[in-house]
């Protein structure tokens, strides 16, 4: 079963070819994202612009991104639930909320602040539905992670500053709403 997650994930990652992040409209730039994350992420921004220029230098630049909170725990199944704001420079902002089922050989639980990098995104809509993709963690305490997940042609790249004892890896989705749901589902 393991053998079997490690090449689902090679083979999603393999199939992420470089986006073109103009659709909605204008990029945010490198600087921009370290920054707008820095204020957000506070004293733990430590990593983040080392997450940030690898992302940027695999997937181009973004049109958008959110900032938000979020928890998940697992045990062989889990779930994550969080909420945030997208930003995007010709939509303005819109709230968002998430949440999504996960399963694999995790264990653990974690709380989360996040900066989601947005790619190809042509409207607000398109952030509403199943984004799916692949995590592995291993921390006790804390530390930055990097994820990326796909739904249509909108790719998004996760980055966490999180806290709790996580170790493992899983396939799952994230399902963006409106509105908040306890259905993972």
């Amino acid at each position: 079963m393991f053998k079997r997650l490690l090449l689902i994930l090679a083979l999603f990652t393999a199939s992420l070819a470089p986006v073109n992040a103009q659709s909605l409209s204008d990029s945010y730039s490198g600087d921009e994202l370290v920054q707008k994350g820095g204020e957000f992420f506070g004293s733990a921004a430590q990593g983040l612009a080392s997450l940030v220029e690898r992302a940027v230098s695999q997937f181009g630049l973004p049109n958008g991104y959110v900032l938000g909170e979020d928890a998940g725990g697992a045990l062989f199944a889990g779930a994550r639930y969080g909420e945030g704001t997208l930003y995007t420079r010709n939509a303005g902002e819109m709230p968002l909320f998430w949440q999504g089922p996960s399963i694999g050989f995790d264990v653990g639980g974690d709380g989360s602040k996040v900066m989601m990098l947005v790619y190809n995104l042509s409207s607000v809509q398109e952030m509403f539905g199943r984004f799916a993709g692949v995590d592995g963690s291993a921390y006790v305490v804390g530390g930055f992670g990097m994820t990326v997940i796909k739904y249509g042609n909108v790719v998004m790249v996760p980055i966490r500053s999180g806290v709790g004892a996580r170790l493992g890896i899983n396939i799952g989705y994230l399902k963006f709403t409106p509105e908040p749901t306890w259905n993972p589902f």
